[in-house]
This record gives structure tokens, C-alpha cells and sequence, in this order.
């Protein structure tokens, strides 16, 4: 993406930011001499706590962790519009493709930061309020890169991401949910059945509820490069990823969690 500083530093972000309000938490530095991959957790109905963290300087990320810059990533039908593709590449977004990403973590030189919503699209149809469920199980993609050209993984962890609107949770084998499945399976897009406010009443509307969202950056996994990554190196590294995810998310939860009972859930 052929990133626009200016824009991103655009002082109207930071009222989208305090709307919430979002806040980005640090746990450890990021050296501006490697690169990494950050994985971003949970999608939400929206990942509204992704687009000002990363996507803007609202919460003050180049501050926290100076000469790392970020390029979030999102699915290649999202540049299809041609306005919609320019306001992306400004942003300094890239497409989900593996040579994208691969251009980020090796061939840009060093202090990249690829941010990927690990969870997807399928993931905001278990964007429930005061629940975790992630859909992490299987996606192994992100690992696998990470082995082949030897970037550091960083965990990241959103609390009030999930409670910016109303859903009902559906099984897995209901019928809504598989019907939901099935048009993710065609359009690429999950059809959630969701509702957040008004503008001038709380009750039914599409307007985000104004709840906090704390993000948590983690400690980076170091990954060895691997030219050639077996099943076991790629399981090997989604194990330590997955439990470096969840000690994150348990460290905080008392914290920040608006239920600080909710468990996580990986699926």
C-alpha cells in the first residue's frame, strides 16, 4: 500500500478513537530492526479496535514502539473500488495474498509490522458480547510464513471488541449458522445478525455501543527460519503462539474483560 502519513495522523481519528474509547496497551518493545507478523484478535462483528491501533496514529502506536511500521492486511476484494482501493493504500493496507505479505516481512526493508485479523470473516459470527471464541484452530497459514522467512509472531489480544453490538449466539450446527457458513463459503463474507445504537436513542440502530476496547500487544515468539517448514515445525510454532494468546488474554482479563469470569475459547 503506498502509505500516506499525513492521513494517518489525520487529528479526526482520534475522536473515532475516544468515541469508544480505545486504548492500545504495550507489554513488551518491538526492535525496528526485524519484522513481524501481529496477530489481532478477535475480528468482532467490525474490528473497529484494528483500524484505529493500526490503521491510524489514534492511540499513538508509532510512539509505543518507534521505526515499526504497520501494514495491516485485509482480503483482496476489499480494493476492487477504485475510491475505496485509494483510501486502503493510503492507510498502507495490503492484500491478504501470500506474496503481499511476503513483500512486507522480507522484501521491504526491516521495521515492518504485518497486522493480520487472524480469525477472519468467520470469526464476527462469534462476535458475542461478553464471550472469546476465536477460529485459530486451523488457521495455520500465518505460521507457516512466519517459518519460511524467519519473522517474530506477536500475539495481540482486544478486550470490549466484542461488545460493541448485540448478536445472538447460534451453534454450530443450527441451521441459521450453517446457512450463515454457506454464504461466507460463496461471497467470502460472513452475513452476522447483529444491531449495536441510534444516533439519538441506545436501543436499535447500527451505530457501535460506546464501550472500551483495550488491545494488549504481547511478548514476540523469535522464529527461526525454516526454508521448508514440516507439519510438526508449522505445529510446533501455532502451539507456542496459541498459548503465548492465551496466558495474554488471562493476564488481563481481571482487568479489562467487562465479564472477568469469560473464558476463551479456540475453535
Amino acid at each position: 500500500g503506498r502509505l500516506w502519513p499525513a492521513f494517518r495522523r489525520f487529528f479526526l481519528w482520534r475522536y473515532y478513537a475516544e468515541y469508544f474509547p480505545i486504548k492500545l496497551h504495550k507489554t513488551a518493545d518491538l526492535n525496528p530492526n526485524k519484522n513481524y507478523i501481529i496477530g489481532y484478535h478477535p475480528h468482532g462483528i467490525l474490528p473497529f479496535g484494528a483500524f484505529a491501533n493500526f490503521n491510524t496514529e489514534a492511540t499513538g502506536f508509532s510512539e509505543k514502539f518507534p521505526g515499526i511500521t504497520t501494514r495491516p492486511i485485509t482480503l483482496e476484494m476489499n480494493f476492487w473500488l477504485p475510491i475505496r482501493r485509494e483510501k486502503l493504500l493510503f492507510f498502507g493496507v495490503c492484500s491478504a495474498n501470500k506474496e503481499s505479505v511476503e513483500w512486507i516481512i522480507s522484501k521491504n526493508g526491516k521495521g515492518n509490522a504485518a497486522v493480520i485479523v487472524i480469525g477472519g470473516a468467520a470469526e464476527s459470527l462469534d462476535a458475542v458480547p461478553n464471550t472469546m471464541e476465536l477460529t485459530l484452530k486451523n488457521r495455520k497459514g500465518f505460521v507457516k510464513l512466519a517459518l519460511e522467512n524467519g519473522t517474530s509472531l506477536v500475539p495481540c489480544i482486544s478486550f470490549g471488541e466484542n461488545e460493541l453490538y448485540s448478536q445472538k449466539h447460534y451453534d454450530d450446527n443450527s441451521l441459521v449458522k450453517r446457512i450463515q457458513l454457506k454464504l461466507k463459503h460463496f461471497f467470502r463474507m460472513a452475513p452476522p445478525i447483529f444491531h449495536g445504537r441510534g444516533i439519538f436513542q441506545y436501543t436499535y440502530g447500527f451505530l457501535p455501543y460506546r464501550k472500551p476496547i483495550n488491545t494488549i500487544i504481547g511478548k514476540p515468539i523469535d522464529v527461526e527460519k525454516v526454508e521448508k517448514p514440516t507439519d510438526e515445525d508449522v505445529n510446533k510454532l501455532h502451539d507456542a503462539y496459541v498459548k503465548a494468546l492465551i496466558d495474554l488474554f488471562y493476564e488481563f482479563r481481571e482487568k479489562y474483560a467487562e465479564n472477568p469470569k469469560m473464558e476463551i475459547v479456540i475453535k
